[in-house]
């Protein structure tokens, strides 16, 4: 595959950094609402423990159908006014909202699956972008730091989410029970508040920033007409899975193991938590509803340390290198989650989360640092998208099979599910060492 030259760009400030980045703040309300609820909404309206990773299957069959067709569209945009990635990120902001309002206020699983799958694929045409923008406007130099300033807001966005309901539920009084089946209004609300946090996010980046015009835009007219052939845009989408760089290829395995474990500790700790802790497993049970609020609280707390952990890697991964920071940050989040099953306390719970944090800010980060550096300026948009076929791939691997391991091996206990997920974790972290990291290469 023949390499562009990577053009020195202007280094950013503080406030540019965050500027470009504060949309990921609201994208990360609607993906932390839909990590920590939507387990809980389809149990509520009847879905069985063996059935519950069937139907999340919605969100990443999209994301597959989605991811590298929005990363070509963006590839092949611009607008003087409105830019390349932009003009996605606030289409996805609008359709994301309305999915956030709708979901909680599902009557029956097959309503519910439908507003995951919008959800999903909104959030996606929002967030795809927001990698390549970083490899747009950022220099190498600056790149590590533009993905950890993203992972710093998405931990802060995801805590303030993941609190909603226990916030709501305890501090304001709205109710947190079922009634005849539907949603209750201390989660309905937080949808609702996730929603507006979303659009507004997301608009603040979009009128805060700038973006770099294509280096030579005659030939990138040229080009954008000539990809607006369908047989051409197709043939070039699928010729991206033959033409990876090695570093994408060996990232791939990295990937699909650590998201096999995110997609089980996102499905799962509701249910586990509410058998391992609670003693329940009951879906219209107080207390299932309140374990569900406090797998809230946890999930708080495993994205607040990613937040605060964002900024350290960096610092770490100079020290050493970004492959065995990242890989060091995977062992630390696989002992922690398998290590929920020999957790009986609510409280103690908190414990493991600060270890799934680490791993969760360097999932965010590191693995889109290394692959950067490694993809052709002009095709960055589409290789990001492609790239999350590998987060997309396991999550789909994972709900074919992790209902099955949890019914048929693990006799319903989901909390064995999790256990299951912090192996696939620690998998990840062995492979994370065989990684080419090409611009730390360069530089040595």
């Amino acid at each position: 595959m023949e390499m562009q030259t990577h053009a020195l760009k202007p280094r950013l400030t503080f406030w540019q950094l965050w500027n470009m980045s504060f949309g990921f703040f609201g994208i990360q309300f609607g993906l932390a609402l839909q990590n920590v609820n939507t387990s809980r909404i389809f149990a509520t309206l009847g879905t069985s423990m063996d059935d519950l990773a069937l139907v999340w299957l919605a969100a990443p069959v999209t994301g597959l159908l989605v991811q590298p067709v929005i990363g070509y569209l963006s590839d092949n945009t611009w607008h003087p006014r409105w830019g390349r990635r932009r003009p996605f990120f606030f289409l996805g902001a609008v359709l994301a909202t309305t999915a956030l309002f709708l979901m909680p206020n599902s009557v029956a699983v097959w309503m519910a699956v439908a507003m995951l799958w919008l959800m999903d694929a909104s959030i996606n045409i929002s967030m795809e972008p927001f990698r390549a923008f970083v490899g747009d406007k950022l220099d190498t130099s600056q790149q590590t730091a533009g993905f950890a300033m993203q992972t710093f807001l998405i931990g802060c966005g995801a805590v303030i989410a993941s609190l909603l309901p226990i916030l709501f539920a305890d501090v304001l009084g709205v109710s947190n029970v079922p009634v005849n089946g539907a949603v209750p209004d201390s989660v309905r609300y937080s949808f609702y508040v996730g929603g507006a946090a979303f659009l507004l996010a997301v608009t603040w980046t979009v009128f805060t920033s700038t973006e770099l015009p294509p280096p030579d835009l005659d030939r990138f007219e040229a080009q954008r007409k000539h990809s607006r052939n369908f047989g051409v845009a197709l043939r070039e989408i699928m010729s991206g899975f033959a033409h990876m760089p090695k570093t994408m290829v060996q990232l791939a395995f990295v990937q699909f193991f650590s998201w096999i474990a995110l997609f089980a500790l996102w499905i799962y700790t509701g249910p586990g938590i509410a058998d391992n802790v609670y003693n329940t497993t009951d879906p219209l049970s107080p207390g299932y509803q309140n374990a569900g609020n406090w797998v809230g609280v946890m999930f708080a707390v495993y994205n607040g340390m990613s937040a605060l952990a964002a900024f350290v890697l960096p610092v770490l991964a100079r020290r050493t290198s970004r492959k065995a920071c990242h890989a060091v940050c995977l062992a630390i989040g696989g002992l922690s989650l398998a290590s929920v099953f020999f957790i009986h306390d609510k409280h103690l719970l908190l414990i493991p989360m600060l270890g799934v944090g680490v791993a969760w800010a360097s999932i965010l980060t590191m693995p889109y640092a290394i692959l950067v550096a490694a993809l052709p300026p002009n095709r960055m948009g589409y290789y990001m998208g492609l790239f999350n076929f590998f987060i997309v791939i396991p999550q789909i691997v994972s709900g074919l099979v992790l209902g099955w391991f949890t019914k048929h091996m693990f006799g319903n206990h989901a909390v064995l599910t999790l256990v299951l997920g912090g192996v696939s974790m620690v998998i990840a972290a062995v492979l994370a060492l065989f990684v080419t990291d090409r611009a730390e290469r360069a530089a040595h």
